[in-house]
Parts: C-alpha cells; structure tokens; sequence
C-alpha cells in the first residue's frame, strides 16, 4: 500500500496490512479503527464486502469515509463516502484498489489504475508509479506534504515487513519516499549480495555502509590479513568497532570476528 497527501503523516494513518491476510486503507477524514478492525475480521474469515459493510454499518459518520480493503486472497471493497470532498473516487482491478480523495480532477484514480497495472518491477515499485500518475493527472488540489509506503509478505508472522517507509514532512515526499525505497533495498541487497560492498556502492549507500561492507566481503573471502587492513582505519576513529565486530561475529554475521581485533 502506497499514499501521498497533503495531510501531514497520512503513512502513519492511511495504510494497514497484515501477512496471510490483507491491507485495508482508510482515508477522507480518516478513522483509524477501521485499519484495526478491518484486518481482525477479515482475519476472523470475513470477505472484504462482509467487512467493509459492518464498518460502514457502525459508522454514524460514514459519509466522509473513503476505505479500502484487500484481502490476501485479491478480493476487494471499497467504500467513498457521498460526503467526501470532491473529487473522491476509486477504481478496483484484479488484485488493488485505488482511490483518492481532494483531488483536483476525477482523472486521477483512472489514471493511478493504469499507472499500476502497466509498472513493472516490484510491488513497492509498481505502487509508486501509480503515486507519481495521480500526481501528474493533478494529485491534491492543496498540494504535497507527506508520503507512505507499507509493504508486508503474503506469509509471514502479523509484525513482519517487506517495506515499511514513512515521509511525514517535505516539499516532494514522493521523491523522498523514493529515495527511502532506494536505501531500504539497499540494506536488503547488501545482507543477501555475495559481494556486499559492491552492492552497496550501486545503491548508494553512506561511505561507512561501503567501509563495512569490504571488511565483511573479505572475511566471507576467509582473507583475514585484508579485512584487518580494512577495518584498522574504523577502529582508529573508533575503538568501539571492535565490540560491534566481535558481537556480529558471535551472530555468524562476520566470519574470523576473534582475529580481526585484538
């Protein structure tokens, strides 16, 4: 699940999913219990539509609601309130929902849908280039100030993440959501890349992130004498290195950790 708003920290208020069961999106004057409450019965076994409805039945103020529910099997409800300031719509395709509220045309949703079933790459990827088409079909009619992107596995314990990524204040969130993406991949990359710092580098990640990533590389190469030339620099700046590398090495995250420091 993917938001770009002008309401200030809408990733922390819009997005909710869960692995093995669903995403359920709540905007338009949002109530948050419907995040909540919309996994829970979806997880109790609801369908979407049995869940949406109920949530929509004990709303007295359901009018200005706009919500989305998705459940991991692909089925989905959503629900515009009559009373949600215009523009307010939505589109669902096989699999997603888009919908949006406060935009400066009724283009926009049209245009995130086909923007979404056309991306390639992963599914953070495909969420954000429907973001960037509702942007470009006229987005907000009060402008840009934050960002989210939640993205969780289809299995998985109910706390686990595949992306979790907020931008709760800045001039171009969707650019600097981007550029979390970027770095959040990264971190990824480098933890399952046979050659880290080589992975690090192509995702721009910070120099220090490169300098570990080529202590690792050639420990993992079992070239301890290199890795001790490597990592001497750090220890100098820093003598406490040598307690985060001998920690990792307890973890099996960095082979020959005991002969790298004294």
């Amino acid at each position: 699940m993917a938001v770009q708003s002008r309401a200030f920290r809408c990733g922390g208020v819009v997005p909710w999913a869960m692995p093995d069961v669903g995403a359920v999106a709540t905007q338009s004057l949002a109530e948050r219990s419907y995040g909540l409450l919309g996994l829970e019965l979806l997880r109790a076994g609801k369908t979407p539509e049995q869940a949406l409805a109920g949530l929509v039945a004990a709303d007295p103020e359901s009018e200005v609601r706009q919500v989305a529910i998705l459940a991991a099997d692909g089925a989905v409800a959503v629900h515009t309130g009559a009373a949600c300031i215009s523009a307010a719509g939505h589109r669902t395709g096989e699999g997603y929902s888009v919908q949006a509220n406060i935009m400066r045309n009724d283009g926009v949703w049209p245009a995130m849908a086909e923007a979404f079933e056309g991306a390639k790459g992963s599914l953070a990827r495909r969420l954000l280039a429907a973001l960037d088409a509702a942007e470009a079909a006229g987005g907000d009619w009060r402008g840009r100030q934050a960002a989210g992107l939640l993205v969780v596995p289809a299995a998985g314990h109910p706390w686990d993440t595949i992306h979790d990524l907020r931008v709760d204040d800045h001039p171009e969130p969707l650019h600097e959501l981007r550029r979390l993406l970027g770095l959040d991949e990264g971190y990824v990359a480098i933890r399952q890349a046979d050659r880290r710092a080589e992975a690090a580098r192509a995702a721009g990640l910070a120099e220090l992130d490169v300098r570990l990533a080529e202590v690792s590389d050639a420990a993992d190469a079992g070239d301890v004498e290199h890795a001790r030339e490597l990592l001497a620099p750090l220890l100098a700046e820093e003598p406490r290195w040598a307690d985060y590398v001998r920690t990792l090495g307890g973890r099996g995250l960095i082979p020959h950790a005991d002969q790298l420091v004294d």
